[in-house]
């Protein structure tokens, strides 16, 4: 009970004293008086200099209340404090505030966790109180503290606790879970009162933040334990929502994520990478997952990559842990890269696939080094570290990958750029990974690896135009390790070309390579070929051709690769195929054929004839493809005399898993079971296909390097074609041309001239002309042909004498025999080129 004084004290005492006794009863059971709160309320209006006296009288009665254990007042003098608080919006309640928040700290320090609860929830009373102007000297540093450590409240004493307030046996996890909840939404009620004011002292400060992310973690994991245990949790309802913990710091942390601005947005996203590392949640991930899912989704879209920055920055301060844990790491990359990438990432694009490339050849590093520093330990310490190992590897091609087909198409074909001039080609310097300590076991791990991540990134990609999918820049080393000695590099850069050439998603119709009986069931869908890819099929057609020749001569080849070399030349033959085109795929397959019946290559045979069962499956789908009755005819009449006769030659013999009828050789074979040239340009023909290119055997492109590219518009030799004189009638000419070549020229002087030094010479010209300036190339053809006259002048001793008419001719006078009148003299000279 309050202290009682006699009526001629009371009386001089100050009236807001008065007034204050007055709402106490006799017996707090009673509760506040109403009537005479009203009339403090009332006074304090009216006279609201006296509230910051209101306020320290009702501190000082709360604080000897508490000291006493008197808590029915100290319930009551709580409850007068929030209806002056609620009342009150002057200049002159500062000084109260500064009363009411002492006493919320008295009753946060006590012991007892119902007046924790109570001064919690006058707190978060006041936080929701918007203040005309804001306090600069006011800081909140014990609130957060004492929030903080509420949230971690975990009693260990298993004895059933007694309520101080009504005497009921309460249960401990019952007390700690209302002091949690207490705490968490005082956190919320700090965020709200500080956040939104910059000039006040800020709550972003780290000191802060290391102590409110970690305890809103803290109870998020609490209850994300158990529902891994029970399975996905469903919708919380209105009252659940304010009774769990969990949702209600998942709330509050979305809150504060919400409000984080550029400055102090990484201040907030650390202590989280500290929570994980000290509860060691990378491994498993789930948590960490859901985590960093609830900050890409809160946060605001254009700060995005900062979050993406910090996890990066955090996989390089954690690469030499465990192999689980990093791919716990990744994996959250992943997710986050997943959402960022719908919105802005701005300048992170480059350095997320940067440090995942250089993270990927740490493990390929530690991989291989564990492998040589365990060779004589115990095998299964050794392969459970590759699989982790391999685990990571999986990861980061799965977030490349994943993160490069969610990006707009402009943005993907550089990342496919910068993907390609990383994968490391034996004997060729570039900027490529550094795999020079790792030989070539390592290196080898590298570029399949490297080609995994390009094949995910290409994935989906439809370009209008096939230049814009495959720009000379990238086409050149994606083809190269398309020749390498290894079936698996050969099978990717294929699978590559195929995502990149497939615009109408044909591939998967063409699984498998087989007779098609017939194509038109498969519904294939083209357009007509642009100007655009014509254009790109006369420059880089030669190319792609000489890659798929090479490849079938691979040795180590299985049903694999030709079955993706099969599906090259029909993607080819759906998307870029014109008549021209057409022509020249006939004369790749024919050399295909010649590939396993020569056998220059000394091939198995399985390889050979897995070849012509290629060229058989591919010239069915051609044939039918361009529709031409007579040439489907010989490839169908072929087909059938094989299936008879020799049924190692069709793809679904060959490639069965057991075929023992191999033949010994292919050189008794009869021509009916071969695709002949004369055949398919007899049937072709009659259709209006010029066909006169088909008698030319194709040969593939001659490089010196297999990363070069050949431009086809240097002329590599040019005709010089002189009339000679003709008589005075038509009947004096001789009908035909002699043809002066270079190489018979040289073999005149020497008879034992190298070929290799020809093509070497044509090699340089050739290159001259690319590189050179117009004036200077221009300069040197004149000087080449003035010194090309003299010597044929010394030569064949040739006097030339002007024409004796103005018809243009000319006779000449070789020693002392006279050459009668020709009418075309042809000469031909490698080393002279003229546009």
């Amino acid at each position: 009970m309050p202290a009682r004084v006699c009526c001629c004290c009371a009386a001089l005492r100050p009236r807001y004293k008065r007034l204050v006794d007055n709402i106490f009863p006799e017996d707090p059971k009673d509760g506040l008086v109403k009537a005479d709160m009203e009339k403090l309320t009332f006074y304090a209006v009216s006279a609201p200099e006296k509230l910051d006296r209101i306020g320290a009288y009702l501190a000082e009665r709360l604080s000897r209340d508490v000291v006493r254990h008197r808590y029915g007042y100290v319930l009551i003098a709580m409850e007068a404090l929030d209806q002056l608080l609620m009342a009150c919006h002057s200049q002159s309640i500062k000084p109260f505030v500064e009363s009411f928040l002492h006493m919320v700290a008295k009753l946060l320090e006590s012991g007892e966790p119902k007046l924790q609860v109570l001064g919690t929830n006058s707190f978060v009373k006041f936080a929701n109180i918007e203040e005309d102007t804001p306090s600069y000297h006011r800081r909140y540093d014990f609130f957060v503290s004492r929030f903080s450590a509420m949230c971690h409240s975990c009693d260990h004493d298993p004895e059933i606790q007694t309520d101080s307030f009504h005497g009921k046996k309460i249960a401990p996890n019952i007390e700690n879970l209302r002091i949690r909840i207490a705490g968490i939404r005082g956190i919320q009620g700090v965020v709200r009162k500080t956040v939104n004011d910059e000039l006040r002292a800020t709550i972003w400060e780290p000191q802060h933040m290391d102590k409110i992310v970690p305890s809103l973690l803290f109870n998020m994991q609490k209850i994300e334990d158990v529902d891994s245990r029970i399975g996905p949790p469903s919708s919380p309802t209105g009252g659940e929502k304010e009774e769990n913990p969990a949702v209600l710091a998942e709330n509050c942390f979305r809150e504060l994520l919400g409000r984080a601005t550029y400055g102090n947005m990484n201040n907030a996203v650390r202590p989280v990478f500290a929570h994980l590392d000290h509860h060691r949640l990378w491994d498993p991930n789930e948590f960490a997952v859901s985590c960093f899912k609830i900050i890409m989704y809160s946060i605001q879209a254009q700060y995005s990559h900062h979050v993406i920055q910090e996890i990066l920055g955090h996989l390089d301060v954690r690469k030499r842990d465990s192999p689980r844990v990093r791919a716990g790491i990744i994996q959250v990359l992943l997710e986050a890269v997943a959402i960022a990438a719908k919105g802005s990432i701005g300048p992170t694009v480059l350095e997320v696939f940067n440090t995942l490339l250089k993270h990927l050849r740490i493990s390929v590093d530690f991989e291989l080094s564990d492998r040589r520093s365990s060779a004589g330990s115990a095998a299964f310490s050794t392969s459970s570290k590759e699989s982790d190992e391999r685990i990571v590897q999986n990861a980061i091609i799965q977030t490349i990958g994943f993160f490069g087909s969610n990006l707009p198409d402009y943005q993907r074909s550089e990342i496919m750029m910068f993907i390609m001039g990383k994968v490391p080609v034996f004997g060729i310097t570039s900027q490529s990974l550094d795999t020079s300590h790792l030989g070539d076991l390592g290196t080898r791990r590298i570029q399949i690896m490297l080609l995994r991540s390009l094949l995910m990134v290409t994935s989906g990609y439809k370009a209008t135009a096939i230049t814009n999918a495959l720009p000379a820049p990238f086409l050149d080393p994606l083809l190269s390790p398309s020749l390498m000695e290894d079936s698996e590099l050969r099978q990717l850069v294929l699978e590559v070309l195929h995502n990149l050439i497939d615009r109408h998603d044909n591939r998967a119709k063409l699984r498998g390579i087989r007779i098609i009986p017939d194509v038109s069931d498969l519904k294939i869908k083209r357009d007509k070929i642009s100007r655009q890819d014509v254009s790109f099929m006369k420059k880089h057609g030669q190319q792609l051709y000489r890659h798929i020749y090479l490849g079938c001569k691979e040795e180590d080849n299985v049903q694999k690769n030709f079955e993706l070399l099969y599906t090259s030349l029909a993607l080819t033959t759906i998307e870029l195929a014109n008549e021209e085109v057409v022509i020249d795929l006939i004369r790749l397959a024919i050399a295909l054929q010649d590939i396993a019946i020569i056998n220059e290559d000394n091939l198995p045979m399985f390889n050979r004839c897995g070849v012509m069962a290629l060229v058989a499956a591919y010239l069915n789908f051609l044939s039918q493809m361009i529709a031409v009755p007579a040439f489907c005819q010989h490839v169908s009449k072929v087909i059938e005399t094989r299936s008879l006769e020799a049924p190692y030659f069709l793809p679904e013999t060959i490639f069965k898993d057991k075929c023992n009828s191999l033949p010994k050789s292919l050189e008794k074979h009869e021509k009916n079971l071969f695709f002949l040239t004369n055949k398919i340009a007899e049937s072709l023909g009659g259709s209006g296909y010029s066909v006169e290119r088909l008698s030319v055997p194709y040969v593939p492109q001659v490089t010196d390097e297999d990363r070069l590219s050949r431009r086809k518009s240097i002329v590599d030799t040019v005709s010089i074609q002189v009339d000679i004189l003709p008589g005075n009638s038509t009947e004096d000419k001789i009908d035909s041309t002699e043809e002066i070549t270079f190489e018979a020229l040289k073999k005149a002087i020497d008879n034992n001239g190298l070929e290799e030094q020809e093509k070497e010479k044509r090699r340089l010209v050739i290159e001259k002309f690319q590189k050179a300036p117009f004036e200077e190339i221009a300069a040197q053809c004149e000087t080449k042909a003035n010194l090309l006259h003299d010597r044929l002048a010394q030569i064949l001793e040739l006097t030339i004498r002007p024409p004796p008419s103005p018809s243009g001719t000319m006779t000449i006078t070789a020693g002392h025999a006279h050459y009668q009148s020709v009418p075309v003299y042809e000469m031909k000279f490698p080393d002279l080129c003229v546009y």
